[in-house]
């Protein structure tokens, strides 16, 4: 009967059990870095898709005004469906509305357009929404309002 015996120069090949989690450890906080940034980029596209909405419909204000002579706050008279405002737009994080004041008595007429958040954007505390008015005046409640415009 023959045996085996390791010798002293002979190691067994493999991973020991604190090099493995080691590794895990490493994996999972590399995991945790990539998962947040993620959801920091998917939150600013939105925003994106937010601040492209408000201004296309400050455009669609701009051309009814100059066709017509008066802002409108029905959808439909500015390319949109439904009846009325506020109107779910892009990919459905985001509601648009349209508030319209007429000019009385020598004032002009302005319209202030707001983006609000749906679902989960919602949770987005940076900028949670956008607002346009007639004049131009861009502004962003959030925690980092003074920046939503400019991202």
């Amino acid at each position: 009967m023959t045996t085996y015996a390791l010798s002293r120069t002979g190691r067994a090949r493999g991973f020991t059990l604190i090099e493995l989690v080691v590794t895990m450890v490493i994996v999972a906080i590399l995991a945790a870095i990539a998962v947040a940034s993620y959801r920091s980029q998917v939150l600013d596209s939105r925003r994106t898709e937010a601040r492209t909405a408000v201004l296309d419909l400050a455009g669609r204000e701009e051309r009814n005004f100059a066709t017509s002579n008066v802002y409108s706050a029905v959808p439909t008279q500015l390319g949109y469906t439904g009846a009325a405002f506020p109107v779910t737009v892009g990919s459905g994080y985001y509601e648009v509305t349209v508030a319209v004041v007429a000019g009385v008595a020598g004032t002009p007429a302005t319209y202030t357009i707001t983006a609000t958040p749906l679902g989960t954007q919602a949770n987005d505390t940076q900028c949670t929404s956008f607002s346009l008015t007639s004049t131009g005046l861009q502004s962003a409640t959030g925690s980092n309002a003074a920046n939503c415009w400019t991202q």
